[in-house]
């Protein structure tokens, strides 16, 4: 295991479409760093060997000159063109958008839609790749639906299994147990290879689980620069959030059941996050919550049809 600090050296950020990328919360802030950063792909996956097309489907899109081409799903690792070097102009520099930090030039991105099959053959093609270009640590960002109001500030989980990561970033090891995503499956695989990981999580709305969420992005993006020495502008995504929540509160407005089911999570969300809270008082309060909610709709695993409004 490395000695180095964590993030002080090259930086992979991961994020993967599909069952880790609840509304597009994860995948959208490496889009956001990659729309900031000078970076080309430097590795991809082939997806004849990873990918089901019929769940995972091909698309049809046009190209800048006109034509109709077949789009594959896909990884890609994306890498600075002068790692430890100051970063070239990039097409945001006039807009004053570019990632500024001590380690901004060593960030490399991955960003695709989570493989369907082969994810042992693919975790060791991308720990090659991590090993070729002599990443040190990795951030795997993920973002899942819960019981949470969109009113509030967004939860952000923070993990590491690496103890030394842990006690560095004063962050928690996750006691989840349960059937895991890709971004499990490698972050086991880089820890084994002696590459610090760490893992930040936003919890989504689950009743608003079909749309993007802007404000979930823009939280992941708030704790991957407390994290990381980087500055990473915001752009648009503090006006795309103001929006959604505007939205959501317009459609809580032509429904009293779902008005009425968004205050019991704001209540549940103050109790916990008011500085008098007990763990008692905590307790207390969700076992209120769930008698209350036994009978909603929109209660029970993560595999039930969440609630929607009504239209």
């Amino acid at each position: 295991m490395t000695d180095s600090q964590f993030g002080s050296g090259r930086l992979l950020v991961v994020a993967f479409e599909g069952w880790n990328d609840a509304g597009e919360a994860a995948s959208g802030a490496v889009r956001a760093l990659k729309e900031l950063l000078d970076l080309y792909p430097i590795a991809e996956v082939d997806p004849e060997d990873y990918f089901d097309y019929q769940f995972n489907r091909p698309s049809v899109a046009f190209d800048d000159d006109g034509n109709r081409k077949i789009v594959w799903p896909g990884v890609t690792v994306y890498g600075p063109t002068r790692p430890n070097s100051a970063p070239a102009v990039g097409i945001a520099d006039d807009a004053e958008l570019s990632v500024s930090g001590a380690n901004g030039p060593n960030i490399y991105l991955m960003l695709g839609t989570e493989p369907s099959r082969g994810w042992k053959t693919f975790t060791r093609e991308i720990i090659d790749v991590i090993e070729m270009n002599e990443i040190s640590s990795v951030v795997f960002l993920g973002a899942m639906l819960a019981d949470v109001p969109h009113s509030r500030p967004i939860s952000v989980f923070t993990s590491s299994e690496n103890v030394n990561v842990r006690q560095q970033l004063s962050i928690e090891r996750s006691a989840y147990e349960g059937p895991v995503g890709i971004l499990s499956v490698l972050g086991a695989a880089a820890e084994t290879a002696g590459v610090t990981t760490m893992s930040i999580w936003a919890s989504v709305p689950h009743y608003v689980h079909n749309a993007p969420s802007p404000k979930a992005t823009l939280a992941i993006l708030d704790k991957l620069e407390e994290i990381v020495d980087v500055v990473i502008p915001r752009g648009d995504l503090v006006t795309e959030a103001q929006a959604w929540e505007s939205g959501i509160d317009a459609l809580a407005g032509d429904d009293d059941d779902m008005a009425s089911y968004i205050e019991q999570l704001e209540q549940a969300r103050d109790t916990v996050d008011s500085p008098e809270a007990s763990g008692e008082a905590i307790a207390q309060e969700f076992e209120k919550y769930l008698r209350r909610t036994d009978d909603k709709p929109g209660e029970g695993t993560a595999g039930d049809e969440p609630w929607r409004p009504k239209e």
